[in-house]
This record gives C-alpha cells, structure tokens and sequence, in this order.
C-alpha cells in the first residue's frame, strides 16, 4: 500500500502533481495524502472533512483532488400530502400519497417553519400538485454573415427538426428531442434545443446530444459553431426566459386551506395573508426587479438539492417562483385561503450526478425515489412535484408568520 506521507511529500517537493495522486494510490489514500498535504500547507487539522462514511472511489464522477466530504445536517420534513383526498379527475400527479421530504440546510428554523405549513395543508386535505411542462435546454450560438445567412440557417432548422432529432438522440437510449426554437441577433443564430430526459436532470445528455446535432447544421447551412453553450439555455444564472418558458421541469402546486384552519393554526386571517403576498411577493419583487415573486422558494428547494444529489447551482433557475395568495369569500361572509406556488425552472433527477453518492440515494430511498421510474421520467416528477409542495408549504408559513407579525418571534423561541 502507498504511504500518504509519501505522497503529500512528493507533491510538496513538486514531484506530483496533486491531481495525479489516484494514478499511484486508491482514491482514499489519495485523498489522504491531500488532506495531509494541505493541512501542512495551511496548518490546519482536517480531522472532520476526513470523516467520511463512503468510499472515495464512489465519488470519482463527482469530484476532483477529493480531501473528504462536507457534512451538512439533514433532517425531514411531512408527511408532504400530494393530492391528498382531493384526487383531481385526470387522476393523481406522480407523486400522489405522503412521503417524507429529507432537507439539508444549515438554516436553524426552516424545517420547523415548513413543517408548520404543511401540517396546515395536510389538515386542509393535501395539495395538489403537477409538472405542467418538461424540457432540459441547451442552446449552442453560431456566426453567420449577416441576416441573409442567418434566415437561410433558421429556415433550414425549422424544415429539418426531424434530421436534428435523429442526430441528437443517436447519442442516448433515454433522451428525446422535443424542440429547436431559433433566435436571431445581427450575425449571431442561437438554437435553443429542449429534450426530455427522463428521470435524468440530464445537463450533460442535453450537452453530448446538441454538439451532435450542430454538426449537422454546421454541414448544412451556413452556420459556424462558436460555443455550444449560448447562454441562451440559460444555466445556473437569472434569466428571463427560464422563468417565462421555463427549463427542467415546470411545476405547480396549490392548495385551498378553511378560513377557520388559517386562524386556529397559523394565527391571522386569509385576508391578511393576501395582502402580505400581494405586496410583499409581487408588488415588492416587482419594485426591484425580481425574476421571482416569491418569499423564500430557494430554501427549500436548495435543502431538497443538497439532501437528494442535485446539482445545487440550478437553485438559481429555481428561485424563478410565483407564490400567489388570494382570499376567497364564501356565501357565509368568512374567507377561505388558495395559495400556490409555481416553480417554471426546477431542475431535478433521481439518476445520475450526485444522486448516485450513498447519503443522497438514502435519501431518494425516504422518498420512495432512488433510481429510474415507472414509466420513466416518473420519479423526477414526482421529486419535482414532492419540493413543489414543500416550497408551498415553506411560503404559506413564513407569509402567515409575517401577517401575524410573528416571525421575529418564532426565530427567538427556536433560539436561532
């Protein structure tokens, strides 16, 4: 067995190059002998990052000049009550039932805080919930003389998304091509290609698949490839048309909660929580510019991501959520509570990436998720339909904490 001293020395004298270190050891002895290595380097002790339970070997597809892992607490949130008695007449969504939500977070506060809402809708009858629209986009840009060309190449696109489709998806057994919509800029052509992947978040299926496909329109037209990313997709960055035609999976969720329910658990009225939404969520986030009106969506959609393996980047696509709020009078006089959430950029899988890492299959393994679904793409819905709820519930209680002017409060109770 290779010595890691001997190794941290090698790449300290310069005789290696600290990401060489899996060509002469295992990948847990090289991963020690970088830890050694920097904690020389910077006299620190790695003792907990050193700590981990998995293989590094395992980590390899995920990782580069691995030292350990990072340990965030996890915790659960629910039951999460998808449609709960309220099955809609198209039948359930893909998640119908109760499952258990593992969030990791270092936020102290939040799990209780969602937790709270969902008690709430879980009292209401469920939530129903849906993935209205499905598409992983990659939109590669190419140079073109002049607007001549570029209608030549945008009309030979749109006559030919056939051949393209068969270009890509000779690159996967899973992944179909669903669009290429053109955009045109001066001499510039983007092609924003959109493809189901399935139970895949499928970043890189879309990636391989598109490169295929411009090479037949480099081919054919008289377009030159200059990146095959645009920014136009547009990945791990605000963008508006993310959250106008959405990218991944676009999901919905919504809930009508008894006014009665609304006062008794959550301490102020529908009409109280509407107003906040209205001129918190909307007439707030659009005073400053937000691409997403919602109060704190992210939270729960980054403790879902870091508990379940996605790719905790694409948080930012999925910050792009409206949250309304309406009260809604009944005959009686008294007012009822709808709340939903529609997420346009939630982009999820339960195979592939990090999903595959043992602490986040376990975690898919709570929700009844790990792996490819039946049919396939059904798992992803359901994850993506399962934090959609969540994030509801995660609005409802902090809007009705601030109409109830409790928020304060609840954080200096929880002593965080």
């Amino acid at each position: 067995m290779t010595d890691p001293e001997d190794l941290a020395t090698q790449v300290r004298d310069g005789e290696l190059r600290i990401h060489e270190l899996e060509e002469y050891a295992d990948h847990d002895t090289a991963a020690e002998a970088r830890r050694l290595y920097v904690e020389q380097e910077t006299d620190t002790d790695l003792e907990s990052i050193g700590d981990y339970t998995f293989p590094a070997e395992r980590a390899e597809p995920n990782i580069e000049n691995m030292i350990g892992a990072a340990q965030i607490p996890m915790g659960i949130v629910g039951p999460v009550d998808v449609n709960g008695e309220e099955t809609s007449s198209n039948g359930g969504g893909a998640a119908t039932g109760e499952h258990y939500l593992p969030l990791a977070t270092t936020e102290g506060a939040l799990l209780a805080s969602v937790n709270r809402g969902l008690g709430v809708i879980r009292t209401a009858g469920g939530a129903d919930a849906r993935v209205t629209k499905n598409g992983m986009t990659r939109a590669p840009v190419f140079r073109v003389k002049g607007v001549a060309e570029a209608a030549e190449t945008v009309e030979w696109v749109n006559d030919n998304v056939d051949a393209l489709a068969e270009a890509a998806e000779s690159t996967t057994s899973h992944g179909e091509l669903l669009d290429v919509e053109p955009y045109v800029v001066g001499d510039s052509v983007y092609l924003r290609f959109a493809y189901d992947t399935k139970d895949a978040m499928g970043m890189n299926m879309a990636t391989i698949a598109t490169g295929e496909a411009c090479e037949i329109v480099e081919a054919e037209t008289p377009a030159s490839l200059v990146a095959l990313s645009g920014n136009l997709c547009s990945d791990k960055k605000p963008a508006a048309i993310n959250a106008v035609e959405g990218r991944g999976r676009s999901v919905t969720a919504d809930v009508l909660i008894p006014g009665e329910l609304v006062e008794e658990r959550l301490h102020t009225t529908a009409d109280a929580i509407a107003e906040a939404n209205t001129r918190k969520n909307l007439t707030g986030s659009a005073k400053a510019g937000s691409l997403g009106f919602n109060a704190h969506a992210a939270n729960v959609v980054a403790a879902a991501f870091l508990a379940t393996g996605q790719d905790e980047a694409q948080v930012v696509e999925a910050a792009n959520t409206i949250t309304t709020m309406d009260a809604r009078q009944r005959e009686d006089g008294a007012s009822d509570l709808y709340a939903s959430v529609s997420l346009a950029s939630l982009e999820v899988g339960t195979v592939g990436g990090g999903t595959k890492l043992p602490t986040q299959s376990e975690a898919l393994e709570i929700l009844g998720l790990r792996g490819g679904g039946e049919p396939a793409g059904s798992n992803a819905d359901a994850l993506a339909e399962i934090i959609a709820v969540g994030a509801l519930a995660g609005e409802l209680s902090l809007l009705a904490a601030l109409a109830s002017r409790h928020l304060a409060s609840a954080h200096e109770d929880l002593g965080r």
